[in-house]
């Protein structure tokens, strides 16, 4: 029987008042069937997410990147390219793919497509997310004597106590305090998506006519152990066994334990995960962790979450998702069952004998 190719997982999140990606507030998009504003994060805030835990998980630094500027003829800075090392000895390179295109056509390019195909993290059901807005202030009212308040004139002329107290004479204004309108947060049930290409995930092709790396790394990982294989994909080098099996626990708590790190100042959520599945089969997934729609008879619809560990997935179910969804065999060490799962998939793949 011939060996599955992909693993594909899907992860249930919790989210409540929190940012995730920005753009004029809080990302979202507009759902045309239920007619209302989701929130979601991106794809690649998710990856970049995944890929820093992963790291984290390795105790290693991130791979370096050159950011290029050019100078034009009239002194303005101009965006140049932005270029990786486009080196597999970094796991987040390995594993997050790369391309690198330098300028004037002099060196050629190459280029690796992720093994990790990672989706944005959207609402289970749109009717089970929200984009909830509030007003904040930044507010050091309290203690004027501390802090200081400088207005200017038309001119940039800096006002005198004086003038500024007859501006404000009539005025119930501070001006030790911003108000700080509209802010949009995300709040509801999300799900994420990855497909794990098991036949690429350590390997590396050696087609200089579509270079995934350079000759001169070509020999470099030849010698470094990296064994000559046949791949779907034409030859390759493939990682060798003991630094896969330093890699595959990462992976694993990487793409489980992941959360994200930006905009959480002041908006910090658990983001806690309630349900994993895992399966060889895309389409279990959906069914392992849906939500099903309810019509009873209200002017408004209305959606049930659902986590069914019968539909064909391997599915964990955490403590917290007895919160929200109705369960049955909810577990403290859900996630510990699901990372072994993880792990024993990605373990148990001939990557030698592929074909």
């Amino acid at each position: 029987m011939a060996q599955k190719s992909f693993i594909y997982m899907r992860g249930l999140k919790h989210a409540a008042f929190t940012v995730f990606c920005v753009e004029d507030g809080q990302k979202s998009y507009y759902d045309p069937q239920f007619k209302v504003r989701v929130p979601f994060s991106s794809g690649q805030q998710v990856k970049r997410s995944i890929i820093e835990k992963l790291n984290e998980a390795l105790h290693v630094e991130p791979s370096p990147t050159t950011f290029y500027f050019d100078v034009d003829k009239k002194g303005a800075l101009k965006e140049g390219e932005v270029l990786s090392v486009c080196d597999p000895h970094y796991a987040d390179q390995l594993f997050g793919g790369w391309m690198r295109t330098p300028k004037g056509g002099k060196e050629k390019a190459v280029k690796r497509r992720s093994p990790l195909s990672i989706s944005a993290m959207t609402p289970l059901h749109p009717l089970l997310a929200s984009v909830p807005k509030e007003n904040i202030s930044f507010d050091r009212s309290d203690k004027p004597n501390v802090h200081k308040v400088v207005v200017r004139d038309a001119s940039g002329n800096t006002l005198t106590d004086e003038e500024v107290s007859n501006f404000l004479n009539g005025s119930d204004r501070s001006l030790y305090r911003k108000w700080i309108p509209e802010n949009s947060r995300a709040t509801g049930l999300f799900t994420y998506d990855v497909a794990i290409d098991l036949r690429r995930l350590f390997c590396v092709s050696t087609n200089q006519l579509e270079p995934e790396i350079t000759s001169e790394m070509v020999e470099k990982i030849k010698n470094e152990g990296w064994k000559v294989i046949n791949t779907a994909f034409g030859e390759s080098l493939l990682m060798p066994e003991e630094k896969r099996k330093q890699m595959i626990p990462a992976i694993a708590d990487a793409l489980i334990d992941w959360h994200i790190t930006s905009n959480q100042a002041r908006t910090f959520s658990l983001m806690e995960t309630l349900a994993i599945a895992i399966s060889d089969n895309a389409n279990t997934l959906a069914a392992a962790i849906r939500a099903k729609l309810i019509d009873d008879n209200e002017d408004k619809p209305k959606a049930k979450p659902i986590v069914d560990e019968n539909a064909g997935a391997s599915t964990y179910v955490t403590l917290p998702c007895a919160n929200y969804i109705v369960t049955e065999s909810e577990c403290a060490d859900a996630l510990e069952q699901a990372k072994q799962d993880l792990i024993n998939r990605m373990t148990s793949f001939d990557y030698e004998n592929q074909l």
